[in-house]
């Protein structure tokens, strides 16, 4: 188990602005299996998968310029195409006391984005 973990950590996180091809997502599934987590900027419409916590991606975000308002997780299954939107980071008390994103327009736009960027995964 901690052989698995360690090669997990040695995997580098993806920073992601544009739309990938279909190859790119292949490379992913590859590299991380077919579960990715997302930390997103839900306003930038950036995000970056493959984090063994959402934390992780959020400091690459934010070191990006991203505010901190616009940051969620969840992830990605690539098998069956499902979108998920729980996260610890997600928990923010007074405006999000859950996992899940709660308010609808925050997650429609996290969805959005996560659609945006793996739209080939979609497409037939």
């Amino acid at each position: 188990m901690l052989g698995a973990l360690m090669l997990y950590l040695k995997k580098a996180m993806k920073y992601l602005e544009k739309p990938l091809s279909r190859e790119e997502i292949a490379g992913l599934a590859k590299e991380y299996g077919h579960y990715l987590k997302i930390t997103a900027d839900i306003k930038r419409g950036n995000l970056v998968a493959g984090c063994l916590l959402h934390a992780d991606g959020e400091k690459i975000l934010l070191e990006k310029g991203s505010s901190q308002d616009s940051i969620w997780g969840g992830g990605l299954d690539l098998v069956d195409k499902e979108i998920d939107c729980s996260a610890v980071l997600n928990l923010r008390p007074g405006v999000n006391p859950g996992m899940e994103i709660l308010d609808p327009k925050k997650r429609e736009k996290f969805i959005k984005t996560i659609e945006d960027i793996f739209k080939a995964l979609w497409e037939k």
